[in-house]
Order: C-alpha cells, then sequence, then structure tokens
C-alpha cells in the first residue's frame, strides 16, 4: 500500500508520537506500565488515522498485565520506526522533526522525574536507538568502507566510534566497538556526548549575533563590557575569539622550553589524581578568570597566538552581560530552539548527561595500585565555555550546516568568521571560532573538533556545505594522555577516508 503523507499527516504524526512516548514514560513513573503504555501505542494508532493503521500494531485484546515499560516500548517502536522510513522517503527535513519532537518527549519525560528512572532510561536507549537505526537504514545506504573504518579505530585502542556522514551519496551514520567497558552493546549511533571545544564554535556564533544586532562590537576592548576584571584594555572581543589575546590558559601552559605552569587541576599530567578526587567540584566561571589574570600572559595582546579556554570563558560572561540572561537561556533562545537541536545541552555546573550515550573512563594509580572508573558523570564547570557543552552527531551536523549555510550569522560574518590567521601550527589555522584545515588531497575543511577527558567528538563541513563529518570516540583516559597518537592518526584517517575518498591514503598518519 502506497502512502502519500500530506502535511497534516506529517504533523499528525509528531503530535501523535509524543503523546505515546509521554505516556510510556509516565507508566514507568507511575509503575503501572501495562495500562498506560498500552494506551500510548493505541494512541499512536487511532490518532494517525489509516497512517496509524497501517504503521501500528494494536495491542487490543493482548495480555499486558505486568509487563515493563521497556518492554512495552517494543509496542510502539514499529510504528515510530516506520514513521521514520516513510519520512526519510518522502520529507528529510520533515523527518528530523519527527526525530527531535521524539526526543524531547524522552528527554522532557527523564528531566520531569525526580530521580532516575532505569525503566525510563531503558525506553529512550531503544527508542534513540531504533530512530537512529531507521534514518540511517532509510538513506538507502551500504557503506561498507566506512563501517570498515571505524571498526579497524576501535582495533587501534578505542572503547567504541560513531560517524555520521552526510555528502553527495546522502546520509550514513553508523558505529563500532562498545557503549561501556565489559559490553556487548554498540554505542549509540546518536548518542549523546560532552562536546569540548566544539562549545567554542557555538559561543562564538552566539558573540557574533551580537555583533549583527550592534550590542557588541568586535574591535572594542573587552574590558569595555566587562570592566571588573580589570583586562588589559588593548585585548578586543576579536582578540578573545581568536585567542591572540595572550591571556594565560586556566587549564595550564606548556612553554617552548617544555616548561609547565599549572592553573586548574587537570586530568592531565600531575593533577590527574587530584581532577578524580574533585571531579564533581564546581568551579564559577569568574573564579577561573582570575585565576588566569593571576598568572604572567603569554604576549602582549595582538603579538601572538596561543590556545586558552580563559577567551571563551571571559565571551560567556560578556555574552551575560550584554543580555542579562544566562548563557544557556541565550543559546537556548538563539540557536538550539531555532535549530530543533533538541539533544544539545550547556550543562553549567551538572554532572549529568542524557540517555542514551557511551560511558568513559580514567585509569590511574592511587597508592601503587592500578584503578580504572567510570568518569561519566563529572563537573564539567572545570572547562567551563572552553569545552562543556553536550551535544549528539546529529545535532552537529544541523548546527554547522545551518553556521555554513548562513541561517545564523549575516554573510559578512560568516566570511569573517571563517577567515584564518596563522597559529604556528602547521596546517592549523584559526578564524573566531572555527578551524580551517587543508585536506591531505588539497580541499579545504571547516572545522573544530572537541576533546574532553576520554572522549573526542569531530565536526567538519566544506565551504560550501555539500559534505559533512561528525563522530565521537571514546577510550580509557590517563594521565599520559597514552592515547595521543592513536588518535591523531584516527582522526585524520576519517578525514582522508570521507574527505579525500581514494585520493588520499587513509591510513596515513597526522603530522
Amino acid at each position: 500500500m502506497t502512502i502519500t503523507l500530506s502535511d497534516q499527516d506529517k504533523s499528525t504524526l509528531r503530535i501523535a508520537a509524543y503523546g505515546a512516548v509521554s505516556l510510556m514514560a509516565a507508566a514507568g513513573a507511575a509503575g503501572k506500565p501495562h495500562k498506560i503504555a498500552t494506551n500510548g501505542s493505541i494512541a499512536l494508532g487511532s490518532a494517525t488515522g489509516l497512517i496509524g493503521h497501517v504503521l501500528a500494531d494494536y495491542p487490543d485484546g493482548k495480555d499486558l498485565t505486568g509487563t515493563s515499560v521497556a518492554e512495552m516500548a517494543d509496542r510502539v517502536l514499529p510504528a515510530l520506526t516506520a514513521a521514520m522510513n516513510l519520512l526519510k522517503q518522502q520529507d528529510p527535513a520533515e523527518a528530523d522533526n519527527f526525530r527531535g519532537t521524539v526526543l524531547v518527549a524522552v528527554e522532557t519525560a527523564q528531566m520531569h522525574q525526580s530521580r532516575p528512572s532505569p525503566a525510563t532510561a531503558a525506553m529512550a536507549r531503544k527508542i534513540t536507538a531504533a530512530l537512529d537505526a531507521a534514518g540511517a537504514a532509510a538513506a538507502g545506504q551500504d557503506r561498507p568502507e566506512l563501517q570498515k573504518v571505524i571498526e579497524e579505530i576501535v582495533e587501534s585502542g578505542f572503547l567504541g566510534v560513531s560517524l555520521r556522514v552526510h555528502d553527495e551519496r546522502g546520509e550514513w551514520a553508523g558505529s563500532a566497538g562498545t557503549a561501556e567497558l565489559g559490553g556487548t552493546a554498540k554505542p549509540p549511533v546518536n548518542g549523546h556526548a560532552r562536546i569540548g571545544s566544539n562549545t567554542k564554535t557555538f559561543t562564538a556564533t552566539l558573540v557574533l549575533q551580537l555583533v549583527a544586532e550592534g550590542k557588541i562590537e568586535l574591535d572594542t576592548p573587552a574590558a569595555d563590557y566587562l570592566p571588573e576584571f580589570g583586562l588589559d584594555e588593548r585585548i578586543t572581543v576579536r582578540m578573545l575569539l581568536q585567542h591572540t589575546s595572550g591571556l594565560f590558559n586556566f587549564t595550564g601552559e606548556v612553554y617552548d622550553d617544555g616548561s609547565i605552569v599549572h592553573g586548574i587541576p587537570v586530568p592531565y599530567g600531575t593533577t590527574g589524581k587530584e581532577w578524580v578526587d574533585n571531579r564533581f567540584h564546581t568551579y564559577r566561571p569568574e573564579e577561573l578568570v582570575r585565576l588566569a589574570l593571576s598568572k604572567p600572559a603569554r604576549f602582549e595582546p595582538g603579538t601572538g597566538w596561543s590556545y586558552s579556554n580563559t577567551n571563551y570563558v571571559l565571551a560567556r560572561l560578556l555574552i551575560e552581560k550584554v543580555t542579562g540572561r544566562s548563557l544557556a537561556e541565550e543559546m537556548q533562545r538563539r540557536i538550539l530552539g531555532p535549530l530543533g537541536l533538541s539533544g544539545t545541552v550547556v550543562p553549567d555546573a551538572s554532572p549529568e548527561i542524557p540517555e542514551p550515550h557511551t560511558h568513559i573512563y580514567y585509569r590511574y594509580e592511587d597508592a601503587g595500585e592500578q584503578k580504572t572508573i567510570d568518569i561519566t558523570r563529572h563537573n564539567p564547570s572545570w572547562v567551563s565555555t572552553g569545552g562543556d557543552m553536550i551535544s549528539t552527531s546529529q545535532d552537529l551536523h544541523t548546527f554547522i550546516s545551518a553556521l555554513l549555510g548562513g541561517k545564523l550569522l549575516p554573510a559578512e560574518l560568516l566570511a569573517e568568521m571563517c577567515t584564518p590567521r596563522a597559529t604556528g601550527i602547521p596546517n592549523f589555522e584559526y578564524g573566531l571560532g572555527v578551524i580551517v584545515q587543508k585536506t591531505d588531497c588539497g580541499g579545504t575543511v571547516i572545522t573544530h573538533s572537541g576533546g574532553t577527558v576520554g572522549s573526542t567528538t569531530l565536526m567538519y563541513i566544506t565551504p560550501d556545505g555539500g559534505k559533512t563529518m561528525t563522530a565521537v570516540l571514546n577510550w580509557v583516559a590517563d594521565a599520559d594522555m597514552s592515547i595521543a597518537t592513536a588518535l591523531r592518526n584516527a582522526q585524520q584517517r576519517l578525514v582522508n577516508e570521507v574527505f579525500c575518498g581514494e585520493k588520499a591514503d587513509p591510513a596515513q598518519p597526522a603530522d
């Protein structure tokens, strides 16, 4: 039977799916899954009329007493995945909207519970995995070369890898490895991940939106907006976004002669154990800035380049000062909401990460004994706007595509953002919150990958927006960063495979 979806059908599918998932979540919270979840499944079918009858398998007349809400999710999954498949074929943009609506229902249900519910978490994992699988299958692609690459990357020392590619062949998403140590389940294809310094691209975009509105001027001293810190008057807003301020990095500095000046405890080097012991400690942004300002600057403002998380914590405080709202509120109002980025979170000091997600681990020595602990939950305020956000590979694709597509910034500011400045690092030029790189096959990519303890999130796009790659790599971290070489090679291999294909040796190591 061929079904052609009208605009009303598409809207009805979204509403019915939201209602079904919400009812099932209520079932888990109320302890009455067999009754409420059954109603959810029936609602999805009946509310969508003919479409529902085709998509949904009615549970009428069947004994569901005692069935858990996670098991009841199986009653609704066929309808959700069938709807996703149909939408992918007829209206890919609406498929993304449908997916976003379902995930909002899942996340809203989790937030409204006073304590985390294992039943709701299990339901969330099932629904998200089913939607991702449906989306990837609906793209109608078989990309064994991409699957092979991520499986070989896992074999080189990683716990798990998930990859999403949008190119001339459409969309492909897959994963390899495991979601947790000792487990068998693969990493979720579109799981939540701590995105590290990709946070800087979101933050720079928000600052530039305020520039477009005339509320901030790029070449005005940052001290004019934040007089309370006594900043050097020569440091402009542009220098913050471009890392040319010279300000000390509060997470520590390594100088050309090899000497190290520590800031706050970080998971690397001699402060690793201290970071582990204090990983739920809350740092306020002002505290991090004042620590940085108590240390000597690396160079005179505007005379060099040095990557410093301090710049982006100041950018956060600048946004909050100018708008009178928190960064999280402004991010939601200006970027996350308009783009429908339901899987993206500005966590501030919360250690939580929404389901589903791959776990991250840390290995260290304590009193002569090797220990490996799960650090998936930790307070990200230690890095603040230098790299604290949470997102998904799908949301990162949507964001960077919208950014390069001119949906978030006027053309002239987007051009400034992507105009690179030499950094002194080979093939690494920095714009305003983005990195501009040449590929091994002579092309150009816009990126800003984000590394955090035990995880790296990649975000790449061609300047014309025609090809994107987003990925998450997880491993067991340690103070010595023993994964560093494997990570560098893995990142280079993914870039070569996706953006060069046969034009570059996919096994070629990074410089």
